[in-house]
């Protein structure tokens, strides 16, 4: 069985990506499956495109994308992708979409087909920071996610996606900062936890 994990290049002017630096450091091979790794740009227009070439290119029967999350402290596994995009900031080609769909006339949402609470059981059963998340925002991350699961939903094969949000690393959090952060290794871990869940269905 084959597994794709996408992570995103840095964006918002910073030099590291939390999700690119653990993504990087996985092994090619994780309990049954063939793990293979993509990076994706940090914009509305290109990433859904770049999503597809990968799938396309490695013919995964899971998809797990990866991304970092500033105000995050867990890991968390995403359930459910909106159709919506509503940019605070803008992504690295400098678009600031507003009250937009990801995909026109296409459904409301998706929820994750990855198991959810059996990934989240197994990263608290490693005594790591985990928990389930209900909204995975509106920036470029969700973007990717509802991208991904409305391919699922249309693709003659089968093909089973979810999406895991990962805080910051300690370096990329000022000294003295309260801000949370979790240590690469500990993100690493978590990343492969919940691709040998997801393995075993």
């Amino acid at each position: 069985m084959k597994a794709l994990v996408t992570a995103f290049e840095p964006f918002g002017g910073e030099r590291v990506n939390a999700s690119l630096e653990a993504v990087s450091r996985l092994p090619a091979r994780i309990a049954k499956l063939d793990v293979v790794t993509a990076v994706l740009p940090t914009s509305y227009a290109r990433s859904r495109a770049a999503l597809e070439v990968a799938i396309a290119q490695t013919w995964p029967e899971i998809v797990l994308c990866v991304g970092q999350a500033g105000d995050r402290a867990a890991l968390c596994v995403e359930r459910v992708a909106i159709n919506l995009q509503d940019a605070r900031s803008a992504d690295n080609d400098g678009a600031q979409p507003q009250d937009t769909p990801v995909v026109a006339n296409a459904p409301a949402a998706y929820f994750s087909t990855l198991p959810v609470k059996k990934a989240l059981a197994a990263l608290q059963a490693a005594q790591l920071p985990a928990e389930i998340s209900n909204s995975a925002g509106t920036f470029v991350c969700n973007h990717v996610f509802y991208s991904l699961m409305h391919y699922a939903a249309n693709s003659e094969r089968p093909l089973r996606g979810g999406f895991l949000h990962v805080p910051c690393l300690p370096g990329q959090v000022a000294r003295g900062s309260k801000a949370p952060a979790m240590a690469l290794d500990h993100i690493v871990r978590g990343i492969a936890i919940v691709l040998e869940t997801a393995g075993k269905g």
